[in-house]
């Protein structure tokens, strides 16, 4: 098993909250050199003994108000886990009241945004941005110094661009190729190619050290959870997707997942208290409208992730949750019964019910992932809706529109009157995807939903 981490917050020795005996097996501490705490329950008593912020989780890296760039190459630009991202920061975190751009364009490579983004991103005033960049880079081919010479000098021009501009920055290595669909006719392409794109996540990571950022190590977390999943579901269980490069929703998510670990969002969705013989309280975001002998009415504006999909579809996200800890990390909406007599209880929350014991239920049960059609499902799924249709907006308002402005001020060379007219016809552009932005943070409607604990 390959030496990683999931994301290095550089470069102060500190790491995000990690589950590490579910994604981890070896966490490596950047600043303490051949330091390493191996994958088990000792190894994080240890790491919290000794660094309790890196266990409590690091500081959540976006304000209120943010402008979030979503960078990358055509795996970006599937507006999938760009998507997921951005469903998840406007439901489960509306306080933040982000605005988010998704900027991927199909085959580039780090040395190619590194000559669009002063046209393309600047201009959008980013205040973070994310960068996916490497599986092009590659060149589909072994490893070899050039490969990684050009890659990193395009890291870093961008990385340093981002720096100057005063953006706050994860850097995110490239995902592997699929162990199974990738060129079958050559059976260790997968093996050098993985190879080849580990080590250029290891030049981005240590770029991303260097200048201070965060690092989200996609590789490694995605080779764990894809052999994982084929273990349980078989060989043609695609995480990386059909052609071995272009995940389906499930290789989408983990990219999401890392993301957002490294933005640093806490996961905490609320926490309904159920006391059966004295009413309920709700967390913020989660207000109680009636309760009553364990029926509890609800209006909710913070809303769990909801999953799509059956549960063995690569194409959509529920088939992944058995490998990858979303719902304990990410997706965290708790229910709490106290003074429940009896020694189970039926909870019934939607459509669907499930039976937990007392003490389940004391301890705290995640709605999240116990009941994954829930009240919110259709909301969110409206949601999804909506961040699509804005992102499609994106992506031809920046690759049919904004990079061919390079081309007419080549064409017209230095003039003040033709800078204008291009500064508003940006404006302009700008200001549709501002509304579509609010369209998609409109269609968080509150939810009302009812939950009933039924003692047996």
């Amino acid at each position: 098993m390959p030496l990683y981490s999931l994301f290095h917050y550089a470069p102060a020795c500190f790491i995000g909250a990690v589950k590490l005996n579910s994604i981890a097996p070896v966490l490596r501490l950047p600043a303490l050199g051949s330091c390493i705490l191996r994958h088990s329950t000792i190894a994080a008593a240890a790491l919290a003994l000794f660094f309790p912020a890196a266990a409590q989780g690091r500081d959540l890296l976006l304000k209120k108000g943010d402008r979030l760039a979503v960078v990358g190459d055509s795996i970006t630009e599937q507006r999938q886990y760009s998507r997921f991202i951005e469903d998840y920061l406007l439901a489960c975190t509306p306080e933040l009241r982000l605005q988010i751009f998704q900027f991927g364009w199909s085959g580039e490579r780090a040395p190619g945004f590194a000559k669009r983004m002063d046209n393309d991103l600047i201009p959008w005033k980013p205040t973070v941005v994310t960068t996916a960049f490497g599986m092009n880079d590659g060149s589909y081919q072994p490893y070899n110094d050039n490969i990684g010479k050009t890659y990193e000098d395009g890291t870093r021009l961008i990385q340093d661009r981002m720096k100057e501009i005063g953006a706050r920055m994860v850097v995110g290595g490239p995902g592997p190729v699929d162990t199974d669909s990738w060129q079958r006719k050559k059976p260790d392409a997968d093996k050098y190619y993985n190879d080849n794109l580990g080590k250029l996540g290891d030049i981005a990571g240590k770029l991303a050290e260097e200048r201070g950022f965060v690092f989200a190590d996609l590789h490694p977390l995605m080779m764990d959870v894809m052999a994982k999943a084929k273990a349980a579901n078989g060989a043609a269980y695609h995480v990386c997707g059909g052609d071995g490069v272009h995940p389906g929703a499930n290789g989408h998510l983990v990219m999401a997942y890392t993301f957002l670990k490294a933005l640093g969002v806490d996961g905490d969705i609320g926490t309904i208290t159920v006391d059966m013989k004295d009413g309920a309280t709700g967390s913020d975001g989660h207000k109680i409208v009636s309760a009553k002998a364990g029926v509890v009415e609800l209006e909710s504006t913070r809303y769990p992730f909801c999953f799509d999909g059956a549960e063995k579809d690569p194409g959509g996200t529920r088939s992944i949750l058995p490998f990858l800890p979303f719902n304990e990390d990410l997706n965290r909406y708790t229910l709490v019964v106290k003074n429940l007599d009896g020694e189970n209880a039926e909870v019934t929350w939607g459509a669907a019910s499930k039976t937990f014991s007392k003490k389940q239920l004391g301890e705290g049960i995640n709605l999240a992932a116990e009941f994954i059609d829930n009240p919110f499902s259709k909301p969110f799924q409206a949601l999804d809706r909506m961040v699509a249709e804005k992102q499609a907006f994106e992506t031809n308002m920046i690759k049919r529109i904004i990079t061919n402005f390079r081309s007419v001020r080549g064409a017209i060379g230095d003039d003040p009157e033709m800078d204008d007219l291009l500064a508003k016809l940006y404006a302009k552009l700008a200001e549709k995807q501002e509304a579509l932005q609010e369209q998609a943070r409109a269609a968080v409607v509150p939810v009302a939903h009812k939950i009933t604990v039924q003692a047996k």
